[in-house]
């Protein structure tokens, strides 16, 4: 499958990046910044960082700048769909790495093996709906302990400035939007992605049927993040 996305950020790693990364939604285009978005250090945050613990999963982990911080700490695995981003990761010096679809964990790992999830970057807007948050969220219940915490984002489509963020697109629905774009880089062009973007609120939603509760929230200019935890 192409993944141009993946191997613009394996060239960059390795100094061989000589076009740019390009995110295209019909006639708007933005180049991706790879330097900012994945090899900077980790955020240290108190309030994320007390309520993971080992051992973790990184979900979509990119190029392991969190788990290279957490794996000093606990254990942690890091997981991946891109080859190219797993043999990353493998280089920086992550010790544990998949290459595994988060939306089919189950499939992965043994029940009950993780006591924290850490999911940045909104990629659970991949699940397309909150029906398939909800299947995402108990698949993720199976191969967590019963006392976990998960971390996941997601823009606030209730906020105004969200509207300028790239490929977004407003729903008739309160509290809900999609962004949708795909990635070039050197000619090849990857699949659309289409992101389910929801606000708190319906996360909670999303949350009836499944073990977990929000436990926290903490809103930026244009995100939030929420700490789950298994009641």
């Amino acid at each position: 499958m192409s993944d141009p996305f993946g191997r613009a950020i394996r060239d960059h790693y390795l100094g061989e990046q000589e076009e740019p990364l390009i995110d295209r939604d019909g006639e708007d285009r933005r180049e991706h910044s790879i330097e900012e978005y994945y090899f900077g250090s980790h955020e240290e945050d108190a309030w994320r960082d007390t309520w993971m613990d080992g051992p973790l999963i990184d979900l979509g982990a990119g190029t392991g700048r969190d788990t290279l911080y957490y794996q000093n700490h606990f254990e942690t695995v890091a997981i991946e769909v891109s080859e190219h981003l797993v043999e990353t990761m493998r280089d920086r010096g992550v010790r544990d790495v998949r290459l595994a679809d988060m939306f089919s964990i189950r499939e992965q790992f043994d029940r009950d093996r993780f006591r924290s999830a850490h999911a940045i970057g909104t990629q659970i807007g991949l699940a397309g709906s909150l029906s398939g948050v909800r299947e995402f969220l108990n698949e993720l219940a199976y191969v967590t302990m019963p006392d976990a915490t998960a971390l996941i984002d997601n823009y606030a489509p209730e906020k105004e400035a969200t509207k300028n963020v790239f490929g977004y697109r407003e729903d008739p629905m309160p509290g809900l939007a999609y962004r949708v774009f795909h990635c070039e880089y050197e000619g090849d062009v990857g699949r659309t992605l289409l992101f389910r973007v929801f606000s708190v609120d319906r996360l909670r939603e999303a949350t009836i049927g499944t073990p977990w509760d929000v436990a926290e929230v903490k809103y930026g200019d244009v995100q939030w993040r929420a700490i789950l935890k298994k009641t």
